[in-house]
């Protein structure tokens, strides 16, 4: 897949002026930044799979009803769960079937939204590729500003939301 006519992933490197130098930070933060990476990307994997295959249960039902959910679609209006409700189906790593319930997305909890768009697939822009998706949306406004690691971006992405965290209106 060497033609990439139409998309910009190829060009970010070329596109950025470099690094941004940050003020000063705390050595805690510098330590965590510095870490991110093999954190994330090694150690992370493997106590996730370590932690399935020695401590999970074997069967992990904890999901929500999805009642009508399965029938989401662009525009249609739901509202966020609750923290409790949503927290009780993640799994130590905060996630639910492999999506992360990060902690600026709290801050939506209770609230009215609409559906943007219903992922069937994505770019995972750590391999480059393209991956299927099932059960994800997008919801209109929500988007992510930044880490309290890495700090402020002014990319806007939008955030992922099972449809178990979501109830139709």
């Amino acid at each position: 897949m060497s033609n990439f006519d139409g998309c910009q992933m190829p060009c970010l490197p070329h596109m950025a002026e470099g690094r941004i130098t940050s003020d000063p930070q705390p050595l805690s933060q510098r330590v965590k930044r510095t870490l991110a990476v093999p954190w994330n990307y090694y150690a992370k994997r493997w106590l996730k799979i370590s932690y399935r295959q020695f401590f999970a249960p074997k069967v992990q039902n904890k999901t929500l009803p999805l009642s009508a959910l399965a029938s989401l679609k662009v525009g249609d209006r739901v509202r966020v769960r609750s923290w409790q409700e949503i927290e009780a189906t993640l799994d130590p790593f905060k996630e639910l079937k492999g999506c992360a319930f990060l902690a600026e997305m709290e801050q939506f909890c209770g609230m009215t939204q609409t559906v943007l768009q219903v992922m069937e697939r994505f770019l995972d822009e750590r391999d480059y590729k393209v991956k299927k998706a099932r059960g994800i949306v997008l919801l209109e406004g929500v988007l992510c500003r930044g880490t309290p690691v890495f700090g402020r971006c002014d990319r806007c992405c939008h955030l992922f939301w099972r449809e178990e965290w979501l109830e139709k209106i």
